[in-house]
């Protein structure tokens, strides 16, 4: 049966590689260094008085087994398991006197664990103390005349000119002296400990560096999902107002015809039938540009239209007067292409403020909407000669609000409130950021 990745997850657990970590230890030793032979030889000729071969071979084993113990629970307690390692490493080399094996390795791959697991003062800590523990092994060899036990080391010829003797011609009288230079051993050694170190320390680096690559990733994945939440209340609110304008004027136009045909239905059966055409046009106009909206929010396909401007201005106050209400237009300056955004946001706000002159001006009002083109703006104005006699207007409600918004997003000037002579003023300007020929 072919073993599954979920079932070799165990593999990759961090004990069972240091668990594996310290047999290979143990197995490259017995296979490189013949450990037995070692003890044998070293069993045979005690460095320490009065302790055998015997003795010799249960403290190398009984370090062994510490140091083993050392290495497989490096990641959960490295600076215990440092000591004890360099503790074991010790035992062998100082104590029994015994050749360094593999297993002695077990010191520098915790010092390497420590550096890359600790922070950097308390590994150069670390290091520091076993170079000195080295040096000191070192030196202290070195003054008894003890060889530093498998480690390389190199002879040096000491000459001495002591001159010429009287009564010969000898020029000089050589005195050769050849010692053992245990800065070799220690030169080895220190390397050896400054190399794991880095290479833990360089391990411990990529590793926070790596960290902070994944906060800077998620960081960088919740200010998209900002910006996205923000985007869809921004489009949220944006087509609330669409629907707003679609509905509130549609549903104006119509209350009013209907109420004009209601009361003409029995003196005027004509004007009661061209009210209620009205109505069927207005509500077929609300309808389609309700679709509109809600094709932009992908709920109905195939239902696109162009999006209302200043030049579908004539059909609106149509509309506006055949609900009963009279309306004047005046152009001033050149009439041209606008941007889109622009282009739609003058024509709701005319939309808004005739509707807010149906709702709350009583019968026989007039409106007056002045449109003026400029080469960086274009302006609004809608005014009433009318008292407001349902509700109060510039009262902050949803159609005001909507206004404001939309000129605030396009970076224009708007503003709404009471006429001095009596009635009601809205006046907004939009800046042209592009004019297309």
């Amino acid at each position: 049966m072919v073993m599954t990745l979920p079932q070799l997850s165990w593999v990759r657990q961090p004990a069972f590689q240091d668990a594996a970590l310290a047999c290979g230890l143990l197995a490259v030793c017995l296979a490189v260094n013949n450990p037995v032979a070692v003890l044998r030889a070293v069993g045979a000729d005690p460095v320490i008085s009065g302790l055998g071969g015997a003795a010799i071979a249960w403290g190398w084993w009984t370090a062994t087994g510490f140091a083993l113990v050392g290495v497989a629970l490096r990641r959960r307690w490295p600076p215990a398991m440092l000591g004890v390692c360099t503790a074991a490493a010790v035992v062998h080399v100082a104590v029994l006197s015994v050749v360094p094996t593999v297993v002695d390795l077990s010191a520098v791959v915790l010092l390497a664990t420590v550096a890359s697991r600790l922070p950097r003062p308390v590994s150069l800590a670390a290091l520091a103390g076993m170079l000195v523990v080295v040096a000191g092994w070192c030196l202290d060899g070195a003054r008894v005349g003890r060889p530093v036990n498998g480690l390389p080391t190199f002879s040096v010829e000491v000459v001495h000119h002591l001159g010429p003797p009287r009564g010969t011609d000898d020029d000089t009288v050589v005195n050769q002296a050849e010692s053992s230079n245990v800065w070799s051993g220690l030169a080895l050694l220190g390397s050896v400990l400054v190399a794991a170190w880095a290479i833990g320390s360089g391990a411990r680096s990529r590793r926070e560096y790596l960290h902070q690559l994944h906060v800077r990733a998620v960081d960088l994945e919740r200010e998209r999902d900002q910006r996205a939440a923000l985007a869809v209340a921004a489009e949220r609110g944006r087509i609330s107002r669409e629907m707003h304008d679609v509905v509130a004027h549609g549903l104006s136009l119509i209350v009013i015809q209907a109420q004009g045909a209601d009361a003409a239905l029995d003196n005027r059966p004509a004007d009661s039938r061209a009210a209620l055409r009205a109505i069927v046009k207005t509500g077929r106009d609300s309808l389609a540009d309700m679709r509109r909206v809600l094709a932009a929010l992908g709920e109905v396909e195939d239902a696109w239209h162009p999006q209302p401007g200043l030049e579908q201005l004539p059909g609106l106050l149509d509309q506006v007067r055949q609900a009963g209400t009279t309306v004047r237009l005046r152009v001033e300056g050149t009439p041209a292409a606008l941007p889109s955004a622009v282009d739609l946001s003058a024509y709701r706000i005319v939309q808004e403020a005739l509707t807010n002159v149906m709702k709350h001006v009583g019968a026989g009002a007039s409106a007056d909407v002045v449109v003026c083109y400029s080469d960086t703006e274009v302006g609004v104005e809608i005014g009433d000669d009318g008292p407001a006699v349902n509700g109060h207007r510039g009262d902050g409600g949803n159609g005001l609000r909507g206004m404001t918004r939309r000129v605030q997003l396009l970076g224009g000037e708007f503003g709404a409130g009471p006429r001095p002579g009596g009635g009601f003023l809205v006046r907004a300007r939009l800046p042209i950021q592009e004019r297309r020929s």
